[in-house]
This record gives structure tokens, C-alpha cells and sequence, in this order.
């Protein structure tokens, strides 16, 4: 098997790729944050799980982590528009492997929920890589998830309604955070090495054959 760097790898496969859509993925990709992530639990409209990935592509968020312990395991491609070929997705059987997972990672565990000790969303420190969970849309989050928070989150509301649905709920926090997190001195961008995974990610999904192609470049010689 021909032994070459992930760069020389790249290299080929952008021979694939037009200069534009090169272009594209590196104008996007600056963009991109695992600073925060966002981890839903157990959702059983499927088309919320949908939207908030369509939600996190859209606001840069490079990771989604899904809980998927009681309901569907697929992700309604009409509602995410293809934004599930560019947002990675951490899925998992149940929240104490998720939680555990992120706390790994060096993630706040922060509950976006109602709770009496809840920070406001203009006031929530963005300095912190941090989790957030959004709950079931009947339930919210479970009890697992309150009590292993490092944190909540909520957002104000002035009417009567004391709950929004998910997929709105998540999006008004995205643009919220990720606006004042690229106005800040925070370091959000994605290191060296995950842009170079994440440019080969995509020119893999872009290019047509693509194990043809990859079976083309193991046989060349060095």
C-alpha cells in the first residue's frame, strides 16, 4: 500500500474538485467551530432532529451528538437539505455515553431548560467549550442530564408561552452564541489537523467513484 501524508492524499483528490468548490470548502470551513456542540436526546419527531442539524450547519457547528436510546435512527434528508454531509454526527445508544463522551472532550454539560438557576442567553460565559442539550419535545431533558449539568441555559421569553420547540429553540441559541463567540478573542477556529480531515472528508463526498479513485491513488507509485 503506497505510504504518503494526508496532505499529499488531499492534493490528489483536489485534482478531482474544481477550484471553486475548493475555494468553497475553505471559506466554510474557516467558519467552523467545535467550540460548542450540541447534543440532542431521544427526539421523536424526526424532523426536529433534522432541523437542528440543518440549524448547526448553517451557524458553523461542526458536531451534533444524538441520542437515539428509544426512537428512529435515521435523519429525515428533506428537512436537512444535505447539511448531513457536512456536519459530523456522534451518535449514541444512551445519554450516560454521550455525557461521558463529551466530558471526555472537555465539554460543559449545559441544559437548555427553564430552571430556576438558568443563566440568560445574553449572559451565558462563551469562553468554555460547552455541550448543549436540548431535551424531548413533550419531556424536555431527563433527569440525567439536570443533574450532570455543569450548567443552564434559557432563553427570555415575555409572553405566555414558557416553551418553544426545539428546532426554534436551538436555532435562536446557535445564532445567538456563534455571532458573539466570532466577535470575541475566544481561539473557536478548527486546529490545523481537523482542517485537513475535514477537507478530505468532503472532497471524498463530492467526488463521483470515489473508491475507484482512492483505489487509483494506493496503486500509483511513490
Amino acid at each position: 500500500m503506497r505510504n504518503t501524508s494526508d496532505t499529499d492524499y488531499l492534493n490528489y483528490l483536489e485534482n478531482f474538485i474544481t477550484t471553486g468548490r475548493r475555494d468553497r470548502f475553505l471559506e466554510v470551513l474557516a467558519q467552523r467551530s467545535k467550540h460548542f456542540t450540541v447534543a440532542i436526546e431521544d427526539l421523536f419527531q424526526l424532523h426536529n432532529t433534522s432541523a437542528v442539524l440543518r440549524t448547526c450547519e448553517v451557524f458553523g457547528i461542526q458536531e451534533l451528538n444524538v441520542v437515539e436510546e428509544k426512537y428512529g435512527k435515521k435523519i429525515d434528508k428533506e428537512i436537512a437539505l444535505g447539511a448531513q454531509k457536512w456536519v459530523d454526527v456522534n451518535r449514541f445508544d444512551n445519554t450516560t455515553a454521550c455525557i461521558r463522551a463529551l466530558k471526555a472532550k472537555g465539554y460543559r454539560i449545559i441544559a437548555t431548560s427553564p430552571h430556576e438557576d438558568s443563566c440568560l442567553l445574553d449572559d451565558f460565559d462563551i469562553s468554555q467549550p460547552s455541550a448543549l442539550f436540548f431535551g424531548t419535545e413533550r419531556l424536555g431533558l431527563t433527569e440525567e442530564v439536570l443533574s450532570h449539568a455543569d450548567g443552564f441555559l434559557k432563553i427570555p421569553m415575555m409572553g405566555f408561552t414558557e416553551s418553544l420547540n426545539i428546532s426554534s429553540s436551538a436555532a435562536i441559541i446557535l445564532q445567538n452564541l456563534s455571532s458573539r463567540l466570532r466577535k470575541s478573542d475566544v481561539k473557536w477556529q478548527l486546529s490545523e489537523t481537523e482542517l485537513l480531515e475535514k477537507r478530505i472528508d468532503w472532497a471524498e463526498k463530492t467526488i463521483k467513484d470515489i473508491e475507484f479513485i482512492k483505489r487509483k491513488y494506493i496503486e500509483q507509485p511513490v
